[in-house]
């Protein structure tokens, strides 16, 4: 048993990873998944499409490296973590589709309970936000609008997406969870380290719905059918496992990963802040009994916004298109977009604010609104680590970044600039499959030795800031302008839709 395969199942696709026993990538392969936007604000997944893209990935890796199943030592896990679902225990059938992360259909209910005056119970708690990001909202309007649903309570689920890849991977023997996960719920405590019955009993959740919790590494079951015998040794949520696989493993270490968000975390060690205005504190891993703990600042688009040039306006036929035309504009010429396509994470956390183009004038290009475009996603990466250096009070040297659009070398140098930091790209465009799978081969007695893990964390390159202080404290200074007046677009909620 040579192998680690490391599982990515991921908002737009699954990836799987199979490590040797230097941690070195063998063989990878990846299957798209798509989503579905059937009412405006809505977001869900196939949960079937979810598993079988996962599994069809999974054995394409092995296929390409000629690896046999029982050559496995370890399965590790990486996953979407606040998208969730119900399933039936008994037959496995879900329960309607994965309700999605960027789903908002629960704003309404955030405000509801914000008024009631639970705003602060739940950051006490939790670490987090009332804001329909969360499962717990969500999950609390398919209890209130889908009431048929209470006969059923007995034989029903919960579990995020990790969840669900364990009950298909051991054919439901597993109903189990992690902290990194369990704490983007929203009834998790992760200071007593349990399901909070107060918060379980605002959102309407019976205990019995919930996964048992287990460390993040250890055994959560084995595998059945093709993947039979093989133990599944680690599981993260998908940005803690960035983080771990950017070898961010003590207080301080910092990362950014460009998805179809971008997600920023600091490790905080075992000592978390009190507060943190405009971002979470969340679980990072708990090994040993000992809870590492993060800062996080989730900004909902990123790539995504890029992605829109091209499936929403076809300012282009491919992403590298897009990218190349804004290389044409040497600036923007006051043109700022806010992609708040889905609302605004954080700082701001506002699910009312719209997507803003502000600065149009008749000289204005599609070049320059490919350029403003992706200096929007690094502006809203600035607004994150500045609440991250306020909070801490600590200085900021540099900031590690991997995912899909952490490839564009003008998205990465625009980072550089407007941050003043250097920004330095991980050699491994797959970080977050390689954190789970370095997770659970260390579970396996893989790289047991400093001297066999002087391999990861190798840099491709680093983006140093060249813009002139005073050109950036102006550019951050019209972003913020621009920001206030996409905040509190959408005054009023569309009308309520029959489930």
């Amino acid at each position: 048993m040579e192998y680690i395969l490391a599982l990515d199942q991921g908002t737009t696709s699954s990836r799987a990873l199979l490590l040797d026993r230097r941690g070195a990538i063998v063989s990878k392969a990846q299957r798209p998944v798509s989503v579905l936007t059937p009412k405006p604000e809505w977001v869900e997944q196939n949960p079937e499409v979810l598993w079988r893209s996962q599994e069809e990935a999974a054995r394409d890796a092995l296929e390409r490296a000629g690896v046999k199943p029982r050559q496995i030592a370890a399965i590790g896990i990486a996953n979407q973590r606040e998208t969730f679902l119900l399933w039936d225990r008994r037959s496995l059938e879900p329960v309607g589709n994965a309700l999605v992360w960027q789903d908002r259909r629960s704003t309404a209910l955030c405000r509801r309970l914000s008024e009631g005056g639970w705003e602060e119970t739940i950051r006490q708690k939790t670490g987090l936000r009332l804001n329909p990001y969360f499962s717990g909202t969500k999950l609390l309007w398919v209890w209130e609008n889908l009431p048929m649903l209470s006969s059923r309570l007995n034989r029903l689920c919960f579990g995020t997406v990790d969840s669900w890849l364990l009950a298909q991977l051991t054919r439901g023997e597993v109903h189990a969870t992690e902290e990194s996960n369990a704490s983007r719920t929203l009834f998790y405590d992760i200071y007593e380290h349990r399901w909070d019955q107060e918060l379980l009993a605002l959102f309407q959740t019976p205990l019995s719905l919930l996964p048992k919790m287990l460390p993040s590494a250890g055994l959560f079951g084995k595998g059945t059918g093709f993947w039979e015998g093989i133990p599944i040794l680690a599981v993260l949520g998908d940005q803690q496992a960035s983080l771990y696989g950017q070898l961010c493993w003590g207080r301080g270490g910092l990362k950014t990963t460009y998805g179809t968000g971008a997600f920023s975390l600091m490790n905080l060690g075992n000592r978390p802040l009190a507060a943190a205005e405009g971002l979470l504190i969340s679980s990072g891993w708990r090994l040993a009994r000992q809870t590492d703990y993060v800062l996080e600042g989730s900004v909902f688009v990123a790539g995504a916004a890029v992605q829109w040039l091209v499936d929403g306006l076809r300012l282009a036929s491919n992403i590298a298109q897009v990218e190349a035309m804004a290389r044409q504009a040497r600036e923007t010429e006051g043109l700022v977009f806010v992609p708040a396509l889905t609302g605004l994470g954080s700082p701001y956390w506002d699910p009312s604010a719209e997507g803003l183009l502000i600065g149009i004038t008749r000289r204005t290009r599609p070049s320059q609104i490919a350029r403003a475009v992706f200096e929007g996603v690094a502006h809203q990466v600035c607004d994150v680590i500045e609440a991250m250096g306020r909070a801490t009070g600590a200085p900021l040297h540099e900031m590690k970044v991997d995912g899909g659009a952490a490839q564009s070398d003008l998205l990465l140098q625009m980072q550089a600039d407007l941050l003043g930091l250097p920004v330095a790209r991980s050699g491994c465009h797959e970080a977050t499959a390689l954190g789970a799978g370095l997770l659970a081969g260390r579970e396996a007695g893989f790289f047991s030795s400093p001297e066999e893990r002087s391999s990861f964390g190798q840099i491709d390159r680093i983006f140093s800031p060249l813009l002139d202080p005073r050109e950036r404290l102006r550019k951050r200074e019209e972003w913020k302008s621009a920001i206030d007046r996409a905040r509190g677009w959408r005054t009023e909620e569309p009308g309520p839709s029959p489930p």
